[in-house]
């Protein structure tokens, strides 16, 4: 997996920067999916991060083991209330092993990406499938990028302009990886930040799932169940490991 990016003040300030994910509108839909999916059974976290899902999740009832590969990250989350019910383990998501049995695993908020070979991407489902119990299911959100909106030769597409923070993503087609690069304005001092990824396909992720032995059961545009179609640009994403 790509080096860790999310310690010291990026930790620090990543519930600040990510507010609007933490909104009703937001928040509550994606944990009613989970509880349902989880059916009563525990569940695995991939890149739990700060609790922002697994302790809404954990209130409602489900047992929440998260694996992250931050420490920093994790702290956040063990400062918060509720957290004592919730398991965590410091490591690499795509191999390490916390157990098996689990009803669900999930991946939310486009987490995939931050694995940026293929060959890694893989192995969390592989990884996925050794924990999920027979029938358990893998849920996984994730963007879909609007190719139609990157200018032929322009160097980048620009997805946010503030007075505080400049954002654009640059995207290599040829090998579906990219960095999304953000200038922070603030006092009159700035800061840059970096994140490179590897973006998937739908039906890439699909044939990933079935060599990592999982089914496909259901696509949704949204966390809400809208309709997927071919003008989504993101989707909740659910295989099943076989009874």
């Amino acid at each position: 997996m790509a080096n860790n990016l999310f310690t010291g003040k990026t930790a620090e300030e990543y519930d600040a920067d990510i507010e609007a994910m933490y909104a009703p509108g937001v928040l509550d839909p994606t944990v009613d999916f989970l509880f349902d999916a989880a059916r009563g059974g525990p569940a695995l976290e991939l890149a739990i991060g700060t609790g922002r899902v697994a302790l809404p999740l954990s209130a409602r009832g489900v047992a929440v083991h998260g694996i992250d590969i931050s420490v920093d990250m994790v702290a956040q989350l063990r400062a918060k209330p509720g957290s004592d019910a919730i398991a965590t383990t410091i490591g690499d998501f795509t191999s390490t092993i916390v157990g098996d049995g689990f009803s669900l695993v999930y991946l939310v908020f486009n987490t995939i990406g931050n694995v940026t070979t293929q060959d890694e991407q893989i192995e969390c489902f592989h990884n996925a499938a050794r924990h999920l119990a027979p029938g358990g299911r893998f849920v996984v959100e994730l963007w879909i990028p609007d190719l139609r909106r990157f200018p032929p030769g322009a160097p980048a597409l620009l997805f946010d302009v503030d007075p505080a923070h400049i954002g654009f993503d640059e995207l290599d087609l040829a090998t579906q990886t990219g960095v999304s690069r953000h200038f922070y304005l603030e006092d009159g001092h700035s800061a840059t930040f970096e994140t490179p990824f590897r973006y998937c396909w739908p039906s890439e992720l699909d044939l990933m799932a079935r060599l990592a032995g999982l089914q496909f059961r259901e696509r949704w545009n949204d966390w809400n169940r809208s309709p997927f179609t071919s003008q989504s640009l993101t989707h909740v994403s659910v295989w099943e490991k076989p009874r």
